[in-house]
């Protein structure tokens, strides 16, 4: 993995009393599957933001019950290994990690989660004020039958070693080569998860994004056409705006949540 460049030995920030070392950044970087080092700030920022959220959960006394990190296990398993636990913790095996670190993790994942819909989830609202101005502003995204011709590698949770190779052969074979499965003239929207449409939306016609990970599986995609439709009145778009503003909006309350957070505690990236 290219983070590996990065020197791992020393202090990569304080929080409070709490360290979070270089390798942490690291190791947390290969569990979320950035293997880019350039992403190193921003997982090391993400880890000072996720210590804040835990220490404000242990003052709150939010506690997560056993059979829910348990009911969410059996989720990963489900989806990631085929309902196969030996295959995870085969995997965990790979990754130098403990069933019991792994396990404490994904509590902390659900504690995290649980903090955030509390404080923000929950309070983002959509005002009618602020829906008009997303439509206005961007009337493009609200359009019927926007229709794209997408290729798309798609690495399952074992193959994540391949990243760094297809990444590289790219520079040399073309997507349809590397195993890339073209789907043609679709709306994103049905056949793939939010995270992945919403890199399509983004990407210029003829550019390739980076690797999405998502539940262990991994997607490289390459925009290769694009149609415009029908735009829609404010009406027939009403859910898709109302969505966008609360997305908007719960962004605004994580930033000024993590500011209240962190004018509390004594914080230093290095």
């Amino acid at each position: 993995m290219s983070a590996s460049a990065v020197e791992v030995d020393g202090v990569a920030a304080k929080v409070g009393t709490e360290t979070i070392l270089r390798s942490d950044v690291v190791n947390e970087m290969r569990r979320i599957g950035a293997r880019d080092g350039s992403a190193y700030a921003e997982v090391c920022n993400q880890m000072v933001d996720r210590k804040l959220i835990l220490k404000a959960a242990a003052e709150s006394k939010m506690t997560m019950q056993e059979w829910v990190v348990e009911n969410r296990v059996r989720e990963i398993v489900k989806k990631t290994f085929g309902g196969d636990r030996s295959k995870l913790i085969a995997e965990l095996g790979k990754q130098k990690v403990s069933y019991p670190e792994w396990y404490a993790k994904t509590k902390e994942d659900l504690i995290v989660g649980a903090m955030r819909w509390q404080v923000v989830d929950k309070n983002a609202v959509a005002s009618p004020a602020a829906m008009r101005k997303e439509y206005e502003t961007h009337k493009s995204r609200y359009v019927k039958d926007h229709k794209v011709s997408v290729s798309v590698i798609l690495l399952k949770p074992e193959e994540q070693a391949k990243r760094d190779e297809i990444s590289k052969a790219l520079k040399e074979k073309t997507f349809e080569e590397l195993g890339g499965k073209k789907y043609e003239n679709v709306k994103p929207e049905d056949l793939f998860k939010p995270e992945v449409c919403a890199e399509i939306e983004k990407m210029p016609k003829g550019t390739i994004s980076h690797w999405i990970e998502i539940d262990g599986w991994s997607f490289l995609l390459r925009k290769d056409a694009e149609t415009t439709g029908k735009a829609l009145s404010f009406d027939e778009a009403y859910d898709a705006i109302e969505a966008a503003v609360k997305e908007e909006e719960a962004k605004r309350l994580y930033s000024e949540w993590m500011e209240r957070l962190k004018a509390e505690t004594y914080i230093k990236v290095f």
